[in-house]
């Protein structure tokens, strides 16, 4: 299996094409911007796209969809209806999906948005937004942003430490460096005191 790793430079997000060398099979995750960069290495590797998975509702990762299914007849797979592109590529909760020879691993993590996935493919957690190198998910409330945190101990933080995160944005990192570092997924700060203006 090979992961490509494409920066869209409009919105400093990342996009990844991730190929099985034997079955020819390629799948995208996160198509914010179909570059020709992205678009060469289907083809210069001789790949067969089969399918675009999304990680959360955003249009910095949606984006690019349209463009490739117009060259490409290809499912969308994603928690949100709208994104995709039927009810059978609908995927909700934690799940297995099946592509040639890529077996992705799919489970939810809310809180940055309701729709929030993370795919895990070999050893690597595709996170969108959910999580990143020292950070983690932007979101609007403090109970959104405690799920948030309670999702990426129970279901990320489980991981092997040596599971490397490929995040929406940033640089790559792994479990264990987030379980050692990422203070704000690792520790949730304590309650305000309802005295604590007396």
């Amino acid at each position: 299996m090979r992961i490509y790793l494409h920066m869209n430079v409009d919105s400093f997000t990342n996009t990844y094409l991730v190929a099985d060398e034997e079955s020819r099979c390629a799948l995208i995750i996160d198509p914010g911007k179909p570059t020709s960069d992205v678009l060469k290495q289907i083809e210069i590797g001789d790949y067969r796209l089969c399918a675009l998975l999304i990680t959360h509702n955003h249009a910095e990762n949606t984006r690019g969809i349209a463009t490739l299914k117009r060259i490409y007849d290809l499912p969308v797979y994603a928690a949100a209806n709208d994104i995709a592109s039927s009810a059978e590529t609908t995927i909700q909760g934690d799940g297995v999906l099946r592509f040639g020879g890529i077996t992705v691993g799919y489970f939810s993590v809310p809180g940055h948005t309701t729709d929030s996935l993370v795919y895990k493919i070999g050893s690597a957690l595709f996170t969108g937004d959910v999580i990143s190198a020292g950070e983690i998910g932007e979101t609007t409330s403090r109970p959104a942003r405690d799920l948030l945190c309670r999702g990426i101990r129970a279901k990320i933080f489980c991981q092997s430490d040596d599971c490397v995160i490929m995040a929406g944005r940033g640089p790559l990192t792994s479990v264990g460096a987030e379980k050692r570092f990422n203070m704000a997924a690792c520790q949730t700060p304590p309650r305000e005191s309802p005295f604590s203006g007396l």
